[in-house]
């Protein structure tokens, strides 16, 4: 099975899928079985063990055939790397790497636990917010969901970190990185 697409459509019906996790019980199942045990019909399950045999995906004691299987997973696309704008700025070639471990193209994968990591995260969504300019929560909130859907989180280890102040529901940027050629005030510089 070459294709990954095949796979996925193949796998996708949910009385595939039941029948293939019995099979990978390693041991052979009478088809009236399985039928009771899905509350299907028998003629349904044999139709779904044909599809599957001829994937060659079980055998024909209906024993699921690992060796397939694996090859059919190695097929399917792997994680988009880390988007080109999430590595553009002022990093190292250590923090680089590290922002391609946590981002999968524009999105971030997970929050990292360890607070040297989060900080240099963190350091990149600051500069999602421009010097100078006052933001709502709910801009905040919707900037930040682009990247991850715990915004909240974000929002409050940005305002932790220092990198966001906020007075009465408002949101300013003050603190992170910024790029280069910019000066603290946003203003491009000669």
């Amino acid at each position: 099975m070459d294709n990954p697409a095949d796979f996925i459509r193949l796998v996708a019906d949910p009385l595939r899928i039941a029948i293939l996790g019995r099979a990978a019980e390693r041991r052979p199942i009478p088809v009236e079985e399985l039928a009771a045990s899905f509350n299907v019909s028998p003629k349904k399950v044999a139709a779904a063990i044909g599809k599957l045999r001829a994937a060659g995906l079980i055998d024909a004691d209906l024993r699921l055939q690992n060796r397939v299987l694996r090859g059919a997973a190695a097929a399917l696309p792997g994680e988009e790397p880390a988007a080109e704008q999430i590595l553009a700025g002022p990093w190292s070639e250590d923090e680089r790497e590290l922002l391609q471990r946590f981002f999968t193209g524009t999105r971030l994968r997970e929050v990292p636990q360890s607070r040297k990591k989060r900080h240099i995260v963190l350091e990149r969504l600051a500069q999602e917010f421009e010097p100078g300019l006052r933001y709502q929560e709910r801009d905040v909130n919707f900037t930040l969901q682009l990247f991850h859907s715990d915004y909240a989180a974000l929002r409050r280890y940005l305002v932790d970190e220092g990198m966001l102040t906020r007075a009465e529901g408002v949101y300013w940027r003050t603190g992170g990185r910024y790029p280069a050629g910019r000066d603290r005030g946003g203003e491009e510089s000669q």
